[in-house]
């Protein structure tokens, strides 16, 4: 408990230092462009909140001091989950986070961050890059007036943080799981009840027992949150979030307005920070979840296999509904995306996953160990 108060405690003082300083600075300053960027984590939150900090100082840097992002955390400027409606009415320039957290403006922004059983992150950019992702993603956003670029990526997550087991399908009737998007439509479907909410308000949500599951990335920011203090049951595989890729949203009416040499500059910026939290969330994770394994008495579990099968079946059903129900738009965007999963697949499976399986098998390596 102490380790999260401390977390919460210092973000709370961080933020607001912050903020008071941003509001006191001048606006304007001659021949620097400031920019406000909200986003929708608690400040200085491993990974998410940390990214957004280094991108502003990156973009700070490469631009020579023309463009100055001043940076909100959750809270501070705007609610956690309202940075998209800030950036539209022009309260904020730039906003950070999940697309998914917007799937009731358009259930098509969920494709974008995340879908279950679907890509994982390199199949994702994949897709976003040489696939025609980006071109789609555009026209969603264009409805919206923003502009978007992938900023992040958390890799596989874990599947969510429980107070009891889940043997089989018949454990999530009437389950109530924090969980966003296409997740949580998943859920839905299996008989449990999904809730949207911010990050920040999880942990209250499973203390007070008004939520009894919940997921968030894994376990580099579960530990800095302190969910293992109010649930003991880690489980895995992600499957509702193989690989979620982060955004960061521009005002496109400002974002036209910006010189193009810093147009490339913000772009670059931002695949940096892409590829920054991935290695982050890779390597931080196993660190993390071994103490919350040996410290803290977390079970770290996998679902069973009638579990993963229950869940990608009703997966499979939710995608052909969406499809099947969905405007010409939601049918290119489907099209598009299983066009590119298969062919991305096809190789990692014959490479990449057979080295993945390959590795589990039984030989010392190194031969005698370090030390």
């Amino acid at each position: 408990m102490l380790q999260r108060r401390q977390f919460l405690k210092g973000a709370a003082l961080a933020g607001t230092a912050a903020a008071a300083t941003t509001i006191a600075a001048p606006a304007i300053a001659t021949g620097i462009i400031e920019w406000r960027l909200v986003h929708s984590w608690p400040k200085g939150l491993p990974g998410a909140g940390t990214g957004v900090d280094r991108l502003a100082q990156r973009i700070e840097a490469m631009s020579g001091g023309r463009l100055k992002l001043n940076v909100f955390a959750a809270g501070e400027l705007v609610p956690a989950l309202r940075c998209m409606d800030a950036v539209m009415d022009g309260t904020a320039e730039m906003g950070h986070d999940a697309s998914f957290y917007h799937h009731g403006k358009n259930p098509a922004f969920s494709i974008f961050f995340a879908v279950p059983f679907g890509m994982t992150a390199q199949e994702q950019i994949a897709w976003i890059n040489f696939g025609g992702g980006a071109e789609l993603w555009d026209e969603l956003n264009k409805q919206f007036g923003i502009v978007a670029f992938p900023a992040g990526q958390t890799a596989a997550q874990s599947f969510g943080w429980f107070k009891r087991e889940i043997n089989s399908m018949e454990d999530f009737r009437g389950l109530k799981m924090r969980i966003p998007g296409l997740g949580g439509d998943l859920i839905n479907r299996v008989g449990g009840s999904a809730v949207l909410l911010p990050g920040g308000e999880i942990f209250a949500g499973l203390q007070s027992g008004a939520i009894d599951a919940a997921e968030f990335i894994g376990p580099l920011n579960d530990l800095a949150l302190g969910f293992h203090q109010v649930a003991k049951i880690s489980y895995g595989p992600g499957v509702q979030e193989p690989g979620g890729m982060m955004q960061m949203m521009i005002n496109r009416s400002r974002w036209e307005t910006l010189p193009s040499d810093l147009q490339e500059i913000v772009k670059v910026a931002c695949w940096q920070m892409h590829e920054d939290m991935k290695v982050e969330y890779d390597f931080g994770s196993g660190r993390t979840m071994e103490v919350l394994r040996t410290e803290h008495g977390v079970r770290f579990l996998r679902l069973e296999r009638e579990v993963l099968e229950g869940l990608g079946k009703a997966a499979g059903e939710l995608v052909q509904d969406m499809y099947d129900n969905g405007d010409d738009y939601m049918r290119r965007v489907w099209k598009s995306y299983f066009e590119s999963r298969e062919k991305t697949m096809r190789f990692l499976r014959f490479n990449e996953q057979a080295f993945l399986n390959a590795r589990t098998l039984n030989f010392a390596f190194p031969a005698r160990g370090f030390g």
